[in-house]
């Protein structure tokens, strides 16, 4: 395959371009070829083997967007591992778990990490492009014979032979309330397959154990993740597969996930998993396999690297060894100039001592300063109020040059936006952002969007939306709850840099509830930290220097970062390290520069 044309049907609407205008146009179809033809659901369909480079010209005559050419890197000459539909999105090579390591999955969203791990899960069946109707079925030894000279072969093989059994956490843990009613307990004991003294440990170790008797409907996110990674677990598999085990958890959460993860993988046992987090996925994981290609169209599985290494060449963008430039431009991480506006920014707003009784949890923070262009990241634990104290400096009315302080608030869950009404179309809902175009909606990439209505949107578009209202708002501070969630890397380190560029721009600025590290240390110049009692109390201290902030959190944690010498990114020093050692004698437990 030299080339492929993908079909986004849902957005075909032959109607509204007056009957099929790309085959109209079709240099291909105008010399006699039907390259482009109405399809059986009455769609555009198209034959890829009729389609040259100058049928271009039909693809970008689309007015919705519903067709993409794409030219595969010369270099690749093997089939498809597998293909969702005729012109659908196509995947190239898989990962290969091993025995005694975990091994992580890197890449942006929509470029076939998900697919590739229910692939090897046995949760969907390969099909290596054979999509026609009447073609014959792929098995598992049509699989052997594909991977032939090549790792994945031993593994298929040994799936043949039944000598290895599979457990799998799928993306959406939300979806286990949505399908199970009962309790906690019943359903991991329904599950369970481990010695009832290995079924405790794995309860204690995962913070669960008194969650049983809870209905399954009523746990937080974070809950219903470790309730998904137990009822994984809990399976009598040896090889086990995670896809994103770290969203919805908090820090202190997402680093004993790390250790639990990494003391399941043994000479016995294989672990592999997708994750977001690249802190954490450096932190847990020793291979890694980066996936590139193009969002929707296809994906391409690189050859496994050590983590650190594999996670840095991410980040250049350049497969050395496959010589291909996947992305434009390389992500560095800047040094932060510690105190670089001090003195010199005027105060945007400040907020009085907090001490407020809410249910039965007890919420205090420190008086507190905001200047203009700063953005201040906010760290603790779920539960611990940081929510909370959004919510009231949301309801600050204090004075600013031009009269009463006015607050632009992204909540945690998306459909609590002001205004949200899942019918309403995208391009209505975020009209004001409209005098964006190249801060907003350009880079989030929104303008595809605007004929959907929010409630199609997946979870990462809804979230590039919302931010980009809650950015466009005429306020002078903005209150951003958990950005980040279902943004992939490099989404959220776009996002990052959009955040710096509005608030420089306009002068005014932001308040971040993050649990990804690497995005707060990525954008933030202040932190405010808290601590306390989950469920019962939380005090917000600050805002400090990065340093000192830092410094204060990872205290708690009991984990030191230092920085990668290729491209400064944070890492966390692996527990009782000489470095780690070093840095706790020292009491440098994060270095800022």
């Amino acid at each position: 395959m030299s080339k492929i044309v993908i079909v986004e049907k849902e957005k075909c609407n032959p109607e509204g371009c007056g009957g099929y205008l790309c085959a109209r146009v079709s240099p291909s179809n105008r010399a006699g070829k039907e390259a482009f033809y109405k399809d059986v659901d009455n769609k555009i369909g198209v034959k890829e083997e009729l389609v040259s480079d100058v049928d271009r010209i039909a693809v970008n005559k689309c007015p919705f967007h519903a067709l993409k050419l794409i030219n595969l890197p010369e270099q690749l000459t093997e089939t498809p591992v597998h293909r969702y539909s005729k012109n659908g999105f196509v995947i190239f090579r898989l990962p290969v778990p091993i025995f005694g390591k975990v091994v992580g999955i890197l890449g942006r969203n929509g470029i076939g990490k998900s697919t590739a791990v229910k692939i090897l899960a046995g949760v969907l069946d390969a099909n290596l492009g054979k999509v026609e109707i009447g073609e014959d079925e792929v098995d598992v030894q049509a699989l052997i014979d594909h991977f032939k000279g090549n790792e994945a072969q031993g593994y298929f093989e040994k799936l043949r032979d039944k000598k290895i059994t599979l457990s799998y956490k799928p993306q959406q843990v939300e979806q286990i309330a949505k399908s199970y009613d009962g309790k906690v307990g019943d359903l991991l004991k329904k599950i369970n397959e481990k010695e009832n003294n290995e079924y405790e440990r794995i309860l204690k170790e995962l913070q669960i154990d008194h969650l049983l008797e809870r209905d399954i409907k009523v746990l937080s996110g974070g809950e219903l993740q470790r309730v998904a990674i137990a009822a994984t677990v809990l399976k009598n598999a040896n090889v086990l597969f995670f896809d994103e085990p770290t969203s919805y958890l908090d820090i202190k959460q997402r680093i004993k996930g790390a250790h639990f993860l990494q003391n399941l993988a043994n000479e016995e046992t294989a672990v592999m998993l997708i994750d977001h987090d690249l802190i954490i996925l450096d932190y847990m994981s020793e291979l890694a396999h980066l996936l590139y290609g193009q969002e929707n169209g296809y994906g391409i599985v690189s050859q496994p690297k050590a983590t650190k290494a594999g996670i840095n060449v991410y980040l250049e963008g350049y497969l050395k060894e496959e010589n291909v430039r996947f992305r434009d431009h390389k992500i560095h991480f800047p040094k932060h100039a510690l105190e670089k506006r001090e003195g010199q920014d005027e105060k945007l707003a400040d907020w009085p001592a907090i001490s407020k009784t809410l249910g039965t949890f007890e919420l205090e923070a420190d008086a507190g300063v905001i200047k203009k262009h700063d953005i201040i990241g906010i760290l603790g634990e779920n539960g611990i109020g940081k929510t909370s104290f959004v919510k009231e400096l949301a309801k600050i009315q204090g004075e600013t040059s031009s009269g009463a302080l006015k607050i632009s608030y992204k909540p945690q869950y998306l459909e609590e936006m002001d205004g949200y009404d899942e019918n309403e179309l995208v391009g209505t809902f975020i009209s004001q952002a409209m005098k964006y175009d190249t801060q907003l909606l350009k880079p989030l990439n929104l303008q595809s969007l605007f004929e959907k209505t929010l409630g199609q949107l997946s979870g990462g578009q809804l979230q590039r939306v919302i931010i980009a209202r809650c950015l466009a708002a005429d306020a002078d501070l903005f209150l951003l709850d958990e950005p980040s969630a279902y943004l992939d890397v490099e989404q959220r380190l776009l996002m990052s840099k959009i955040i710096k560029d509005m608030m420089e721009a306009k002068g005014k600025a932001c308040l971040v509830v993050d649990h990804d590290l690497l995005f707060v240390d990525y954008l933030s110049e202040k932190l405010i930290v808290f601590e306390g009692e989950p469920g019962k109390r939380g005090h917000a201290k600050g805002p400090f220097t990065m340093q000192d902030g830092m410094n204060k959190f990872l205290e708690d944690l009991g984990i030191t970062f230092r920085r990668d010498e290729e491209n400064n990114r944070p890492r966390a020093n692996k527990l009782d390290s000489v470095k780690d050692r070093e840095q706790k004698s020292s009491g440098k437990l994060y270095y800022a520069s």
